[in-house]
């Protein structure tokens, strides 16, 4: 679920404000509500502003509590349109509350809200630096909806502005933010790095600066960031979540567990921050403990997302029919800005296991039909939420269970590279001794199992999917085995085909000899290309010969 995971840090990315009001108690509470939100103690900061519009019930205090409403990881915009409405009633030249609708605007996908939030802050002359800095903030919560350029502009004037007593942390924070969604890292992390000294919670900082390595995929510095956030605070509960990402990433599911349940532990019971949980625990294919949470919070939350990650959920159960028409359900009720590529995906997925056991054969050809289409629109978008080909080739009978496995034929040998492997699952070299084991004896679901993880660690390395074909070809799963050698001819390289010739030739001879009763023009083509590659390749003529008649 790289989608959830990459949502996930880039959530921890995003600083909170700091304003300074001349009483005292009042700037302390209302620190105690932004430092809630900054760690993802969002019921926390929620009832700190309700508190504070109890005693005081002015026009910047509704903007923040619908300000927490936007920055939860799924944003709850009825209830923070709610807030800033409140908030004009009390006064209605509030800049911060028109920065505030508009946001919801710009969340929504209407990317016309941009224009209106530069023309808050043209109306207030520039002269607050707290509405530059909102406005700039807005302009870089959204992932697909956003001007990190206008808020570069907006926060450099912020700053400017503020520099005359002392610039906020956060000011930096969400410059580092907007450099990160223009791929400009070097300047993101001299913005954070600038962030550092000023910051009174340094874990706040390092994590962001982890986060910022995890994105340009530099994941021992991350860890580094990420350990020394810990280290500095260790009831941060944003760092958790970023070690959790970073574990899970290495398939180091026992830790990433331990991982969430401090993030748990040091985060607060607020539903929407459960749901985070649960889809963290989902990414972590701890799919038991998903299901315990959301079961938990499900009636607790209005937001359509519940859905979406209930149907998930079933869909890793085999519960096909339930996965379809919760996803339908969440379709049918979210923003359209919210339905992604990867949904569609998912219901492709939730289509080929319907027609898998589908009976009447018109509604089986249907059902195919739209998984293949559906599964096609994700990996055109290049969606990398799911492997698509091998959770098909999965549904189609190429998953092979662990038990499946271990009671097939096994030798020490076998017995001793497991071991191996259960003592570092990144160990590439056991893997591939492991899987050549199991092949050796015909245990083909050792095999298929294996090299699915070697293809997990390694997804560049194309020989890991000619060896998945080859297996599931053993073990008669032919539509497993299409997939799998089609992903080996798409992931060799080029440069690398020269030196492959004979191997590619095999695999477009597999495809096309595994689709010539199904699709005599793909077997056509695909023979072809192997003779192309090896005109002596015997099979293959005599293929073509017989296709061709």
């Amino acid at each position: 679920m790289k989608d959830i995971m990459i949502m996930n840090v880039k959530k921890i990315a995003f600083g909170a404000a700091v304003v300074f009001f001349s009483n005292f108690t009042i700037a302390q509470t209302l620190q105690d509500g932004i430092n809630s939100i900054d760690s993802d103690k969002f019921a926390q900061a929620k009832n700190n502003f309700t508190q504070m519009i109890a005693k005081e019930p002015k026009a910047e205090n509704y903007f923040y509590l619908g300000n927490t409403y936007l920055r939860q990881a799924e944003p709850d915009f009825a209830q923070a349109t709610e807030s800033f409405n409140k908030g004009l009633a009390a006064d209605g030249k509030s800049y911060l509350n028109k920065l505030g609708l508009a946001t919801v605007k710009l969340g929504k996908g209407d990317k016309s809200a941009i224009a209106e939030i530069q023309k808050v802050v043209t109306d207030s002359r520039e002269k607050d630096a707290e509405v530059l800095f909102r406005a700039a903030e807005a302009l870089t919560l959204f992932e697909k909806n956003n001007s990190p350029d206008l808020a570069i502009q907006f926060l450099n004037k912020a700053i400017e502005r503020a520099a005359k007593k002392e610039v906020p942390a956060n000011y930096y924070y969400t410059l580092g933010d907007a450099y990160r969604l223009k791929r400009i890292p070097g300047d993101a992390m001299s913005a954070y790095d600038k962030a550092l000294p000023l910051a009174k919670n340094k874990a706040s900082v390092y994590t962001r600066i982890g986060t910022l390595w995890m994105a340009a995929q530099q994941w021992q510095q991350a860890k580094t960031s990420i350990e020394k956030a810990i280290a500095t605070d260790a009831t941060y509960a944003p760092a958790y979540k970023a070690l959790a990402a970073y574990n899970i990433k290495y398939q180091e599911n026992a830790k990433a567990t331990q991982d969430l349940i401090n993030y748990t532990k040091y985060a607060d019971e607020d539903p929407y921050t459960q749901l985070e949980i649960a889809k963290l625990y989902f990414t972590n294919e701890d799919y038991a403990n998903s299901k315990v949470i959301l079961d938990k919070i499900f009636d607790k939350i209005s937001d359509p997302i519940k859905f979406k990650l209930r149907a998930y959920v079933n869909y890793a159960d085999g519960q096909y029919p339930e996965a379809k028409q919760n996803i339908e359900t969440f379709v049918s009720q979210a923003e359209k800005s919210r339905v992604q590529p990867a949904d569609q995906g998912l219901q492709g997925l939730i289509a080929a296991g319907l027609a898998k056991t589908e009976k009447d054969a018109a509604k089986k050809a249907a059902l195919t039909a739209e998984s293949q289409q559906k599964i096609a629109i994700a990996k055109a978008a290049k969606d990398e939420t799911m492997k698509w080909d091998m959770e098909l080739a999965k549904i189609l009978g190429g998953g092979a269970s662990q038990s499946s496995v271990d009671a097939g034929p096994t030798n020490p040998q076998i017995e001793a590279l497991k071991k191996q492997v259960a003592a570092n699952a990144q160990d590439s070299d056991a893997l591939y001794k492991l899987a050549t084991a199991y092949q050796d004896v015909k245990n083909w679901n050792g095999a298929i199992l294996t090299w699915q993880k070697m293809s997990a660690i390694l997804p560049d390395w194309a020989p890991a999917y000619y060896s998945l074909g080859y297996a599931y070809q053993q073990a008669t799963n032919n539509d497993a085995a299409k997939i799998a050698y089609e992903k080996y001819i798409a992931t060799v390289k080029p440069a690398e085909v020269e030196a492959n010739k004979q191997t590619l030739a095999y695999a477009y001879f597999a495809v096309a000899y595994l689709s010539k009763d199904s699709d005599a023009a793909k077997a056509k083509d695909y023979v072809a290309k192997s003779l192309q590659l090896d005109p002596t390749y015997q099979d293959a003529v005599k293929l073509n010969t017989e296709i061709n008649k």
